[in-house]
């Protein structure tokens, strides 16, 4: 069963340069809205298992990645395909909304 994969600053490049598509939520452990769509996004991640990567970056920890793609707010969920950004969604959303925008990068 998948689990969401925890981004670092170091790790960032070479998950984002697979094969697969790949959503990124960037979060804080403070962040209220951040704490709503976690659930989905473990849940999305065990769904999309061997699909899609789906990884959770915190900004507290982690401020090269946020500081590149000029992340003010989160949660923020970035989807990459092929090492390049192709998505983006700002604030809490449910997860048909999420889900599609990675399955979009699925074909």
């Amino acid at each position: 069963m998948g689990k969401a994969i925890e981004v670092t600053d170091a790790n960032f490049a070479e998950i984002i340069s697979g094969d697969k598509p790949v959503m990124i939520d960037f979060w804080a452990e403070w962040c209220g809205p951040c704490k709503m769509i976690g659930p989905i996004v473990e849940e999305m991640a065990a769904d999309l298992d061997g699909q899609a990567v789906i990884g959770k970056l915190n900004v507290d920890l982690n401020s090269e990645v946020p500081a590149k793609f000029g992340i003010r707010s989160i949660p923020t969920l970035l989807v990459f395909k092929n090492g390049q950004l192709v998505d983006k969604q700002v604030g809490a959303v449910g997860r048909n909304v999420l889900e599609a925008k990675i399955k979009a990068q699925m074909n």
